[in-house]
């Protein structure tokens, strides 16, 4: 195995295990601020979108210009079918396994262990675990492919698992008591990250072909752009109390531009 596949290996652990701190924010009774968690999460929706949108399509269309030419817009047209491709894919997923979008207020009901808590925990776990695969395909091969794109990528996927994290621990823990249950469950679908990156290098290696490349990083901008917009700006904006959904986004964006023009 390559030093570039173990860090892209790396890098999407450390991007799937950030939902650990949504546990360990549960266990230790702190409720986070409001205001500076809406402001995270556009942060985050807005650094997706924009390397989804200016640098992963980008790569999209380069790998499709190697295979087809620079000649027509076979390149430019392949790559935008992938990106609706991709918000298609999360679409159909969410068909079937809704992913929740929890909050962080405690349940009324503490006194005494509680089934039915309990099971929306696991059924948030279950849901939120099947939504990270794709997350850790995407991280991965970003990654491997561009590293400075790849760590972009996974710090914002990073800071939007914490919310997760909380969504999965939350209701265990005080269903159960047991900050064990909480953090077992946590950790299954911390590290469904780095299982979807171990499935897309079993299945695809690592060192995929530029029309590989092309297909996936089409379909890794519709997924990035998907999720930010269904899932980070809604839960940004529910938290908001002023303009900290719309700072966070576009700081989110021009940091992470800045990095690009940096490190390119």
């Amino acid at each position: 195995m390559s030093p570039d596949v173990i860090t892209a290996f790396g890098v999407t652990l450390a991007a799937g295990l950030a939902t650990l701190l949504g546990w360990f924010a549960v266990i230790r009774g702190n409720t986070a601020n409001p205001r500076l968690l809406a402001f995270g999460l556009a942060f985050a929706a807005g650094a997706m979108i924009y390397v989804s949108l200016v640098e992963i399509f980008g790569k999209s269309h380069d790998s499709f210009i190697t295979v087809f030419g620079a000649e027509g817009q076979a390149s430019f047209a392949m790559a935008t079918l992938l990106l609706f491709a991709g918000m298609g894919l999360v679409i159909a997923l969410d068909r079937f396994v809704p992913n929740p979008h929890g909050h962080l207020e405690q349940p009324v009901n503490q006194a005494g262990p509680d089934p039915m808590v309990a099971r929306a925990g696991l059924l948030a776990a279950a849901a939120i675990t099947a939504h990270n695969i794709p997350e850790g395909l995407a991280t991965f091969f970003s990654t491997l492919e561009d590293p400075s794109v790849g760590s972009s990528l996974a710090v914002a996927i990073a800071i939007h698992n914490i919310p997760e994290g909380v969504t999965i621990a939350l209701p265990i823990f005080y269903a159960t008591g047991s900050k064990m249950q909480a953090l077992f469950w946590t950790l299954v679908s911390a590290l469904a990250e780095p299982l979807g990156a171990v499935f897309g290098y079993w299945i695809i290696g690592g060192d995929p072909n530029p029309l590989t490349y092309g297909i996936l990083f089409g379909l890794i901008a519709g997924i990035m752009v998907f999720l930010s917009l269904d899932e980070l700006l809604p839960t940004a904006k529910r938290y908001a109390r002023g303009h900290e959904t719309v700072y966070g986004m576009i700081i989110g964006m021009a940091l992470l531009a800045a990095s690009l023009v940096l490190f390119a």
